[in-house]
């Protein structure tokens, strides 16, 4: 695909963030019965919101700093610094992620293995195409590693679980980057903003439907 035809990154995660939303709207297992809560000790009290926690305060961080660095780069293939915009790792993304799969919750502890040794996979391909770790390749060597994982459906089957593991670290990348203030920004979501006081519809509506002052 040339230059001129391939669809802009960013373009095409919010256009798949809005397509997940509108799924999410009609997803008729949101209303099933909610289930109990598991039984167990739990996992403590809640955080004291009104402090500043500093990454590792909460858990044991999953990511060694070989797994963090390749994380960070791979964040970066996905959402790249365009214009004013920083890139996932300048926003420190990869630290979400790390965070996220450190969490000592069932789903996140899935998300655990399924990231830490598809980072692995990323290093270990990236070292038998290019005999280098994939943080030291070229950005045109990155993308032909994950043009072969980046859409699941198609991935042939040696590629298959290196597939699954792209489209969650996609996931969590894209909502790591979404929700930080530049992201927000780059995305158009304004938030909780006051419009403008309303003094009642334009007279040219009133007057179609012959409604007067």
């Amino acid at each position: 695909m040339s230059d001129s035809t391939r669809m802009d990154r960013r373009v095409a995660i919010k256009w798949m963030l809005s397509a997940v939303g509108s799924v999410a709207l009609v997803d008729h297992d949101a209303f099933a019965e909610v289930p109990a809560p598991p039984a167990g000790a739990g996992y403590g009290v809640d955080p004291n919101l009104l402090k500043t926690y500093k990454p590792g305060d909460l858990w044991p961080l999953a990511l060694n700093a070989t797994q963090r660095r390749t994380a960070a780069v791979l964040c970066d293939v996905i959402i790249p610094a365009e214009g004013d915009t920083p890139g996932a790792s300048a926003l420190h993304v990869h630290d979400f992620v790390n965070e996220w799969i450190s969490a000592p919750y069932p789903a996140h502890q899935r998300d655990r293995k399924l990231i830490v040794d598809g980072l692995a996979w990323m290093d270990e391909e990236s070292a038998r195409r290019f005999g280098k770790p994939f943080h030291q390749i070229a950005m045109q060597q990155r993308h032909a590693i994950c043009d072969d994982i980046c859409y699941e459906p198609k991935a042939k089957p040696e590629f298959k679980t290196a597939a699954a593991f792209f489209r969650r670290y996609r996931d969590l990348t894209a909502g790591g980057f979404y929700t930080t203030p530049a992201g927000m920004k780059d995305i158009g979501y304004v938030g909780n903003v006051a419009l403008p006081a309303f003094n009642g519809p334009p007279k040219e509506v009133k007057a179609r439907l012959g409604v007067g002052d």
